[in-house]
């Protein structure tokens, strides 16, 4: 029996299973996907579809989880650009000269949390194991964004950071754009202590004491999925136009990598997204 992807459409092709936004789906001229753990040749706690090449698994098995899946969900291996993580919100752009960067070329640049690009045969790729992973669509421009959103990235706007860089970069109006948050720690499970709870209730914009409850014992919950929400549409993207997964990583830790459900043994999902080479009308 397949998962339960709530918001998102879940796909089998041979043991590759992953998942995609309706939302993002009616548009022919990008492809995305999510990954789950399901259809790679990783092994224990990396098993099976780990596609983090800093977790500690064996190189080779990661970049045969890379071919993989990008042969089951459709992406040209040969055209992969990974980010540089570590929960800032530098956004970089890229194109086909940075192709196979942080996968089968040395990264070039640290501190790269969200890439963009207007090229088609460049997929972009950024990695999750609780963090929040945000897919930006320019309808009209036909221009992409992947965002890793962690707490730090999500309190310091970064969202709104991406919508900025495609704006300055491709002339993106945000009235233009959809968004997709993807699978993540959920409101049900990320807990933290007071102090994290006070760096976003500094939000006031946000009014963040709509979306953080207390837990008791010091403990604070806070729903990353409705802050980054929120960001989104402060930035200028419709609030129709913005899709939640609704999909906890930590409650479906046995088909999607969760660092707080493992203690940090573990592989990373990762996000993938790519303009088409043969583009296509505008939908509606």
């Amino acid at each position: 029996m397949d998962p339960d992807a709530k918001n998102m459409s879940f796909h089998r092709n041979g043991e590759v299973c992953y998942l995609t936004f309706p939302s993002f789906e009616k548009y022919p001229f990008v492809h995305h996907a999510f990954s789950t753990r399901y259809g790679g040749v990783s092994r224990n706690q990396f098993s099976s579809m780990n596609l983090g090449l800093s977790c500690g698994d064996e190189r080779e098995n990661v970049l045969e989880n890379y071919r993989r899946f990008c042969a089951a969900a459709g992406f040209d291996f040969s055209t992969l650009v990974s980010a540089a993580q570590d929960h800032h919100t530098f956004i970089r752009r890229v194109g086909g000269k940075e192709r196979g960067i942080g996968v089968v070329r040395p990264r070039d640049l640290e501190s790269v949390d969200g890439l963009i690009t207007d090229e088609p045969g460049v997929t972009l790729v950024t990695h999750y194991a609780d963090c929040v992973p945000v897919f930006l669509l320019d309808t009209k421009r036909k221009a992409i964004g992947l965002v890793h959103a962690g707490w730090r990235g999500t309190a310091a706007k970064i969202a709104a950071a991406a919508v900025g860089a495609m704006r300055r970069a491709f002339g993106t109006e945000p009235g233009n754009l959809i968004a997709g948050i993807g699978p993540s720690i959920g409101p049900c499970c990320f807990e933290v202590d007071f102090p994290v709870r006070d760096v976003f209730l500094k939000l006031t914009e946000l009014r963040p004491a709509e979306f953080i409850r207390e837990a008791g014992g010091g403990k604070s919950r806070i729903d990353l999925w409705e802050a980054n929400r929120r960001i989104l549409v402060q930035a200028g993207v419709p609030e129709s136009g913005v899709a939640v997964a609704g999909i906890c990583t930590e409650c479906n830790a046995e088909w999607l990598f969760s660092h707080r459900a493992t203690g940090g043994r573990r592989g990373s999902l990762a996000a993938f997204m790519a303009l088409t080479e043969t583009g296509g009308a505008d939908a509606d």
